[in-house]
Parts: structure tokens; C-alpha cells; sequence
């Protein structure tokens, strides 16, 4: 069990690092875009697309990280009001439900990448497959985090928010 809890530490420190390198690439582009438009008046025709496209890689890669810091809506009111054993329950259930949906969400994401490798996105000739693919990446790093959280609840009672550090 430790051996996993490192692992997901490695994964979702990479998930926030990668969350991070994507906002910055998006804010750059953005602000050369803002830039190329308004004080150029010839706006860059390739920005908008990667500035969107590593906004999508962003936020599924972060949320992860959210999920790892217990920074997603939750439960947590009902859950400290019931029982240890009912909330820990509870919490183990609502986990449980959000590992089926990002299964859900890798299998339809990794679906939707093949679907349109093809397909090449506007104003670049690089298949659009690359932004279609943070789903799966984010869904896979996002499981990992949560069944992480599940164990740390699980060793520690009622206890699995656990602001530790990545």
C-alpha cells in the first residue's frame, strides 16, 4: 500500500507539473495573441487553437491535484455530521462513483483520440488527436489520485482529505 501511495505521489506531482507548464504555454499564447491583434492589428492565426488546446490539457491534468487536495465539490458536511464509520462510508461511495466515471470518461476519451487522428486542427496541420488525448491522460491520472485518497481514508478513519504535499 505504500508502494502505491509513492506511486500516486510521483503521478499527480507530474499531473501538477504538467498542469502548470500548459497554463503558462496558455497564458503566453494568449497575451501573443492579445498582443499580435490589438497592437500589430494581424492577428496570429496558430495561437487561439494551442492557447485552447493547452487549456484542455491544463485542467485535466489538474484535476488530479484537485482531487488529491480534496478541493472538489464533496460531501463533506453530511459526512462529518454522520457517524466515523457512516461518513468514511459515505466518502468510500462517493469516491467510488467519481473512479466509475473517470473510467467512463478514459474509455470514451481514448474512443474519441483514435476517432479523430485523422482530423488535423484549424490554422496547424498536427491532428487534433493530441488535445482529444489529455481526457484519457487526465482520466488516468485523476483515478490514481482518487484510489489514493480512498486508502488514506481507509487507514485513517475519517480522515481522507489529506493536505499532503506534492
Amino acid at each position: 500500500m505504500g508502494l502505491f501511495l509513492k506511486f500516486e505521489d510521483l503521478t499527480t506531482g507530474i499531473a501538477l507539473r504538467l498542469s502548470m507548464l500548459f497554463l503558462v504555454i496558455a497564458t503566453s499564447l494568449a497575451l501573443y495573441q492579445v498582443t499580435t491583434r490589438f497592437v500589430f492589428g494581424h492577428p496570429s492565426t496558430w495561437s487561439e487553437v494551442i492557447t485552447r488546446s493547452a487549456m484542455v490539457w491544463s485542467i485535466f491534468t489538474g484535476v488530479a491535484v484537485a482531487f488529491r487536495h480534496g478541493s472538489m465539490i464533496a460531501v463533506e458536511i453530511i459526512q462529518r455530521m454522520l457517524p466515523p464509520r457512516l461518513g468514511l462510508a459515505l466518502y468510500l461511495l462517493a469516491s467510488s462513483l467519481s473512479v466509475i466515471f473517470f473510467a467512463i470518461l478514459f474509455w470514451q476519451g481514448w474512443s474519441m483520440t483514435l476517432r479523430v487522428m485523422r482530423q488535423k486542427l484549424a490554422a496547424l496541420e498536427i491532428s487534433i488527436a493530441w488535445v482529444y488525448a489529455a481526457l484519457p491522460v487526465g482520466a488516468v491520472f485523476t483515478i490514481i489520485a482518487i484510489l489514493a485518497c480512498m486508502l488514506r481514508a481507509w487507514q485513517t478513519g475519517l480522515e481522507p482529505v489529506a493536505e499532503v504535499q506534492t
